[in-house]
């Protein structure tokens, strides 16, 4: 077991990578002094596989846990959703000294992270993060929310988890394609922080050996996050490098046809093109994080039916333009990344223009 400090000013969070976590989840909330009373929420996915081991260690802990379920996928991060669990836990007989475990993927940790927030003005969470894209990512860094029907996360809340359990076994249950989407943030994080990480990156390395990959990535993000919590000095923003036509896409396509990760890949690719028109990125190093997409089956082609125009309405509504103008990431090489000034909208049609060659 691998604990990455995290050292967010005002906040405690406890972090840990490894195997058999789930089986302990019980023992580390108590640790952690959380309350006698939980919901766990999961998807009709992840429940079946992983529900009853952490039910069972929390009551063995001595804590009552209702387990709820919701739909796995994107449309159950919705309001809608978020209200549903709220009744739910109110009829479960929940307080303010309950606590909320997030059992799944990115959806499932964003969708009972909001919920924690708004329950009773705020209680405490636990992430289990059972995907790449959520141990490495979403599930680090305290944001949490829903989206709206014109954009993703646009409806949501900062609010701290008190501890995650990456669990690796969790990984071995994985379909491949969900397993693969999630190595697009870890090659984010390698582009905007740490070059050196692209190399370490294989897609032949077997899954209960990525301890150590996923500890790097969650220590990458933690740092980013520690420095600029509520995104007010421009660093956290780094974070955001690709998503803006990546969250695009994913709202223009209909939330399902893309895989979150998938998504970003495509984002990616527009902006290493950005990058370098307008940071100077080298064609080299761009073409190195485009191979290693490439390598791990990632999309780096656009299909011709999601049009630009469309794709600029949605960023035109995403929380990055701020003012009418957009607060786009680059990098002028790998491992480093700033907020650029100068990226327009035409810069934005041509990087999207660039994905249909």
């Amino acid at each position: 077991m691998i604990e990455v400090p995290v050292a967010i000013p005002g906040q405690t969070c406890r972090v840990l990578v490894g195997p058999d976590l789930l089986a302990r989840t019980g023992e580390l909330a108590r640790d952690c002094g959380l309350g006698v009373t939980c919901a766990v929420i999961t998807d009709e996915n992840v429940g079946p596989l992983h529900g009853a081991a952490v039910r069972n260690s929390l009551e063995a802990a001595g804590i009552r846990a209702v387990l709820l379920t919701v739909p796995a996928g994107e449309p159950s991060k919705c309001l809608a959703a978020a209200e549903g669990l709220c009744d739910r836990m109110i009829e479960a007989g929940l307080d303010r000294g309950s606590f909320v475990v997030a059992l799944g993927g990115g959806v499932i940790g964003d969708l009972a992270g909001f919920v924690a927030a708004i329950y009773q003005r705020g209680i405490p969470l636990v992430q289990i993060p059972t995907t790449i894209v959520a141990q490495v990512d979403s599930s680090i860094g305290g944001k949490t929310g829903v989206n709206a029907r014109a954009g993703k996360n646009l409806i949501g809340a900062f609010h701290q988890p008190r501890l995650v359990l990456a669990d690796t076994n969790a990984l071995a249950t994985l379909p491949d394609r969900e397993y693969r989407e999630g190595f697009a943030e870890v090659i984010k994080h390698g582009a905007i922080r740490d070059a050196a990480l692209l190399e370490a990156l294989d897609p032949a390395t077997p899954r209960e050996h990525l301890a150590p990959l996923i500890a790097r990535n969650i220590a990458i993000k933690a740092a980013i996050v520690a420095a600029d919590e509520h995104e007010q000095t421009g660093q956290r923003a780094l974070l955001n490098f690709g998503h803006t036509i990546a969250h695009a896409i994913e709202n223009v396509a209909g939330y399902g046809r893309f895989l979150h990760g998938e998504a970003v890949s495509l984002g990616l690719a527009a902006a290493l093109e950005i990058s370098q028109s307008k940071a100077g990125l080298s064609g080299p190093e761009a073409a190195r994080v485009r191979a290693k997409l490439a390598a791990f089956g990632l999309p780096l082609t656009l299909a011709d039916d999601l049009s630009a125009d469309e794709l600029l309405a949605a960023a035109r509504r995403d929380k990055k333009f701020t003012g009418g103008r957009v607060r786009y990431v680059v990098i002028p090489r790998l491992g480093e990344a700033f907020l650029a000034e100068d990226v327009t909208e035409d810069d934005l049609r041509a990087a999207i223009d660039s994905l249909r060659a």
